[in-house]
């Protein structure tokens, strides 16, 4: 019986993985929330098409290729924990201070984007190499699937909180109702702090998780880990950011206008942030799917994942109906879901432990540098022809496929 007992007890990384998955969820409540008004919050800050996807883009640049640097620091170093603190103050500072621009202050706004990228650059490296530590007992994509899906609950929560915001929230222009938005959002900042020292304390080395390797394997760049690079910097460059997603649909299926004039439409200005909920809360689903697929089927997941997702944009940018959209922005959610658990969980096969933080920099480095330039190329695109835009995204990510296959293949 008490054998029974003590199989049945969670372990100590599975305990690990949760902790540092409601972190996770606390921080998505807080940027994730931000994500799903900034598209519409920038255009009232008088913000081009071209100008949000570049400022979108320039973030997620500067966001991920310091990454690579931080992750060598943190690699030489070990000080994972700190660099994971740090990283975090400083993303869930800069989100609410987005409430102190002024009403033509979309270049103040977008410098605030790009301190709060900065701030996951700082953070990302050490947190994923800690995380891939628990994650090595217990099945990469199973433990990163279960980390997006608290990840992704909070990226659900937040919007449906900055919505509940906007419901009692009557009085004002939009620009004060979006402004008190980004202003609630350092209650979940706040809490995100909290749980990550707890976490910290009650955890202080989760390196022991995994055993350390009989002998020192410094890190290589494999054929095999190149191909991989190319795949996923090709998925990048086509995965359309979600800040032009919330653009096109606010322009053409409601209207932004003082006091949020609402529309006939079950899309409307006081509904944008339950759409981006509901692509959270699918991304947590899809990553939690596929992560314990991935642990049994490998490379064949991430290719299945990149094909039901790859269509989202025809569906969102060429769509004439909400169903359309709908529709739409649910694969979006799919292609999410499959970045951040299956994506990552790869990585932590294909690096030893002793160069992981390395590793993961450069693979968020070269996904953040294709992002950017897809992200600048299409939100130009946009501006000059959305069908040319969409063909372009779509074959992009397809693409990725046979560079995936690859990889597994000399794995």
């Amino acid at each position: 019986m008490e054998n029974n007992k003590n199989k049945k007890r969670i372990s100590q990384a599975m305990l690990f993985i949760i902790f540092f998955g409601i972190v996770s969820l606390f921080s998505d409540m807080t940027h994730e929330g931000a994500s799903s008004i900034r598209g519409a919050y920038f255009t009232i800050l008088g913000a081009s098409a071209g100008a949000i996807g570049f400022v979108s883009g320039l973030g997620e640049l500067i966001g991920y290729s310091m990454r690579y640097v931080f992750g060598r620091i943190a690699d030489k170093r070990k000080n994972y924990w700190f660099m994971t603190i740090f990283g975090y103050v400083i993303d869930v500072l800069a989100v609410p201070a987005l409430a102190l621009v002024g009403e033509n202050g979309w270049i103040a706004a977008a410098i605030l984007l790009i301190i709060q990228r900065m701030g996951k650059a700082i953070k990302k490296p050490a947190k994923d190499t800690i995380m891939s530590f628990a994650a090595s007992q217990e099945g990469v994509g199973k433990s990163f699937g279960i980390q997006e899906m608290l990840d992704q609950i909070g990226a659900f929560l937040g919007p449906v909180l900055l919505y509940l915001v906007m419901l009692f929230k009557t009085t004002g222009t939009t620009f004060e109702i979006y402004s008190t938005c980004f202003a609630v959002l350092a209650i979940p900042g706040a809490i995100t702090i909290i749980m990550l020292l707890v976490t910290r304390r009650k955890f202080p080395n989760p390196e022991n998780f995994e055993p350390e390797a009989k002998e020192f394997v410094p890190f290589e760049m494999k054929k095999s880990f190149k191909y991989y690079i190319v795949g996923i910097s090709l998925f990048a460059f086509g995965f359309i950011d979600y800040s032009l997603v919330i653009m096109h649909i606010s322009r053409n299926f409601t209207s932004i206008a003082g006091g949020l004039a609402e529309t006939s439409s079950i899309i409307n200005s006081g509904t944008i942030p339950l759409l981006y909920a509901g692509a959270m809360l699918v991304d947590a689903v899809a990553a939690l799917i596929f992560g314990y697929m991935y642990d049994k089927k490998g490379v064949k997941v991430l290719v299945l994942s990149t094909i039901i997702s790859a269509p989202f944009s025809a569906f969102v940018f060429m769509g004439k109906s909400v169903p359309m959209v709908l529709v739409g922005v649910v694969l979006w959610g799919i292609g999410m879901g499959a970045q951040e658990s299956i994506l990552k969980a790869a990585v932590t096969t294909m690096v030893p432990k002793s160069s992981r933080a390395t590793g993961y920099g450069i693979f968020e480095c070269s996904f953040g540098i294709f992002w950017f330039l897809g992200s600048w190329i299409l939100g130009v695109l946009y501006d000059v022809s959305v069908p040319v835009m969409v063909v372009v995204s779509v074959v992009a990510q397809l693409l990725a496929i046979p560079f995936y296959l690859s990889s597994s293949k000399l794995r």
